[in-house]
């Protein structure tokens, strides 16, 4: 054998050699000089033996770790599976050579990254998944970070440490909040080089009702949690009972929440009367006493604060109903808190003061007699005053009220660490995301940035079965076209219904081929204006008279919340954009074209993640309102009745049984009148009557904290996305799409809430109405066109 031939077939790789370029022979491909490649050591990894650790000898430990730092808490049943965990892979050294402060440190922080409760428990597969995955990258007792993977490299090799954690523990299948963004160390090292100069719209998601994480209130660990079991359209009975009673269980820890609820040391003797100052309950002296129904039973002549869900019981009376129970109300000198300052009907989650009287028997058929727990309570409960329960603040909620270093927000507190809408909780990624609002926004750099870009302008009622609507949009579209293009709005929001009667159901706007027609006149008049679909979003969220909900319900109150339009009547405005992208003259590194997004109803918009978040719902609203409303008797003294003139009426009254506080069926059998627009009418403390109206509407909303605060044969509520309607934690910006309301724009406990009203404003001919909302003030304002 020749040298040349030894040397070849010396040079043939092993399996502990293994060339990174492929070779199909020893003669073929194989370099003179192979490429230089990483050489594992041959120090041998030092062995551990394991050891038995008592927990009680690991507890100081992991109290310092996982409660002192990062604000967790272990059960016993953890701490045992921790300290088994430590003993086998950290041995001896665990203390001495600090191994097992290390491995509790990582698994605190890959716990708080991927599940929402603040409390560990040992049962379940969430911890041991994330003991699993520290112990692949544990060598020698001691954690080994890698580098992460960069895009170049191979996705099945170098999966370091970093990965291994960033897996949601027992295999969920919804991504990490940062990586549902797309918010890697690399995309941001990327994004940060020309990020002053970058368009907020790539930070603009929509999410819809369905495509929202389902989560449960677990009012025995006081935390938010994912449910596991799959959604349906047509879930067994207990879901509803489910959607009940987290309404409740939400608005009940909201209030606790609250300091006029929060109990002080010095008890006094005597009650005072709910006051109301704003959203929040003024209580100088004494804090307020919840009373759960279940236990008026046996306290006859007591005065009491009830938090209940209004009702109808089977006879017709009014009743108020809790986890415990339910009592019917006697509401005859009762006064609403603030007076006229919200609307109260059933479905509602109120907030009842009153004295109790008991009865030898039920006020109508309960379901467990007097018994009390599960049916209805024997006697009567009479209620002095009445009121929604407060608001809550969204910093407060998501516990953003620190300041760190360099004046930057953090949170601290709350429910910073849950994931509302499936972009990433609070305590995750909101203070990485509002540091990137400031730059691209530019907060700071006012007068040398322009500002067009980070509009969002919202239009309602945009009837396509109207020849002055589509006149009116494309004026509109107009008023934007003139401006420079790195001023056009990076988002543009169209609300139905998309025709003045409901379609497919023999009505006046026709059937299915006459509303294909009118999406194709949409598409010819956005198809004038291509700047505005190369560079713009735009939503378009249907109402009750839109299919398909509309084939059966012929244009009444449909099932919330409610699917896109069907995409064979969009196909002529997809078209559109897609022809607008193709002719666009971009650079090379601006990919982003325009997209029309047809999402449900409700939907949401989210800016820079938690950042900011829009909700966005088209109701009837105030129509509904004022035909359920309760109707309180008119007041004939100034100021509200207290406990000693209900006793007075109690000792009194006639045994007539006539409740002097009814739903009004005046109201209920009368059409829906829209607020006349007249500024110079006031109500009697001297408030236009529009703003009045308007702030009742967003006080009653952003109270209940529900989007569809009414019983559900009145506005049917898919069970199993009834999550979708929360209003909790409360969002940057509201829009009410209500035509029967005047259009308004109003903050209220830090939530601007607006309504456009219809594009084409009614009582003025000719002229366009719309709100354009801008993401760096928070503010909407009301604009308007003739055409």
């Amino acid at each position: 054998m020749t040298t040349q031939s030894v040397s070849a077939v010396s040079r043939i790789p092993t399996i502990h050699d293994t060339n990174p370029i492929p070779s199909s022979s020893a003669a073929f491909g194989t370099p003179v000089h192979p490429l230089r490649q990483k050489q594992t050591s041959d120090a041998t990894t030092p062995s551990i033996l394991p050891i038995s650790l008592p927990a009680a000898t690991l507890r100081p430990l992991a109290f310092r770790t996982f409660t002192k730092k990062h604000n967790l808490t272990l059960t016993s049943s953890a701490l045992q599976i921790i300290a088994t965990f430590v003993g086998t892979h950290c041995g001896s050294g665990w203390r001495e050579e600090g191994l097992a402060e290390k491995v509790l440190d990582e698994a605190a922080k890959a716990w708080k990254k991927n599940a929402s409760s603040v409390i560990i428990p040992g049962e379940g597969s969430d911890l041991v998944g994330i003991l699993q995955n520290i112990a692949r990258c544990m060598e020698g007792g001691r954690i080994v970070h890698q580098r992460a993977p960069s895009r170049h490299d191979n996705p099945v090799q170098d999966q370091g440490y970093s990965n291994a954690l960033l897996t949601r523990p027992g295999g969920l299948s919804r991504d990490d909040s940062q990586q549902s963004l797309g918010l890697t160390s690399l995309d941001l090292e990327d994004k940060d080089e020309d990020l002053r100069a970058q368009s907020p719209r790539p930070w603009l998601r929509v999410v819809d009702a369905f495509d929202q994480p389902r989560l449960t209130y677990n009012a025995t660990q006081k935390v938010f949690e994912v449910v596991r079991k799959r959604a349906s359209l047509l879930p067994d009975p207990s879901s509803r009972l489910v959607l009940l009673r987290d309404r409740y269980n939400i608005v009940h820890q909201r209030l606790m929440r609250n300091e006029a609820f929060q109990t002080s040391a010095v008890a006094l003797s005597h009650s005072k009367s709910l006051q109301r100052s704003s959203s929040e309950l003024v209580m100088p002296q004494q804090a307020y006493k919840l009373t759960p129904i279940a236990n008026l039973l046996g306290r006859s002549g007591s005065t009491h604060v009830l938090l209940g869900l209004l009702g109808t019981s089977p006879t017709g009376d009014l009743i108020l109903s809790d986890l415990t129970g339910s009592i019917a109300l006697d509401l005859h000198h009762a006064r609403p808190v603030p007076e006229d300052g919200a609307w109260f009907t059933p479905g509602m989650i109120v907030l009842a003061e009153g004295l109790y009287e008991e009865e030898g028997t039920v006020a109508g058929p309960g379901l467990a007699g007097d018994g009390g727990v599960g049916g209805t309570i024997g006697g009567i409960f009479h209620v002095a005053s009445v009121g929604g329960p407060p608001c809550e603040r969204r910093e407060v909620t998501l516990g953003v009220t620190d300041t760190g270093k360099g004046g930057n927000t953090v949170a601290a507190g709350g429910f910073g660490w849950t994931d509302f809408l499936g972009v990433g909780s609070e305590r995750a990624n909101g203070s990485m995301m509002r540091n990137l609002e400031k730059k691209v926004l530019g907060k700071h750099h006012v007068a040398f940035r322009p500002q067009g870009r980070s509009r969002v302008i919202v239009l309602g009622e945009v009837n396509l079965d109207n020849s002055k609507t589509l006149a009116a949009l494309k004026q509109v579209l107009g008023v934007y076209a003139l401006e420079e293009a790195e001023q056009t709005p990076m988002a543009f929001v169209l609300i139905g219904n998309f025709t003045r009667y409901a379609v497919l159901a023999g009505g006046g706007s026709g059937g299915s081929i006459e509303y294909k027609e009118y999406f194709d006149s949409l598409a010819s008049v956005l198809s004038d204006h291509p700047t505005m679909l190369e560079d713009s979003t735009f939503v378009f969220v249907p109402g009750d008279n839109d299919p398909w909900a509309s084939a059966f319900s012929a244009g009444a109150a449909a099932v919330l919340p409610k699917k896109g339009l069907p995409e064979m009547y969009t196909s002529r405005v997809k078209r559109a954009f897609a022809t607008a992208n193709s002719e666009a003259k971009r650079p090379n590194n601006q990919k982003l074209g325009g997209e029309a997004i047809w999402s449900t109803n409700p939907s949401r918009l989210t800016m820079f993640g938690p950042s900011q978040e829009m909700v966005i719902f088209r109701d009837d609203l105030s129509g509904r309102l004022r035909r359920k409303a309760l109707r309180f008797q008119a007041v004939a003294e100034p100021g509200s009745p207290d406990a000693t003139a209900v006793r007075a009426h109690i000792n009194g009254r006639e045994a007539t049984g006539q409740e002097d506080v009814e739903i009004d069926g005046a109201i209920e059998s009368a059409e829906s009148l829209v607020p006349n627009a007249r500024g110079q009418e006031t109500t009697a403390t001297g408030i236009p009557s529009d703003l009045h109206a308007a702030r009742k509407l967003v006080k009653t909303m952003l109270d209940q904290g529900y989007l569809s605060p009414f019983p559900l044969t009145d506005r049917p509520v898919l069970w199993d996305f009834g999550g979708s309607l929360n209003l909790y934690p409360l969002p940057s910006a509201l829009v009410l799409m209500d035509p029967e309301a005047p259009p308004f724009a109003l903050t209220y406990e830090g939530c601007h809430a607006m309504n456009p009203g219809p594009l084409v404003a009614q009582g003025k001919r000719g002229v366009a109405q719309w709100i354009e909302y801008d993401t760096r003030t928070r503010k909407g304002k009301m604009r308007d066109v003739r055409f």
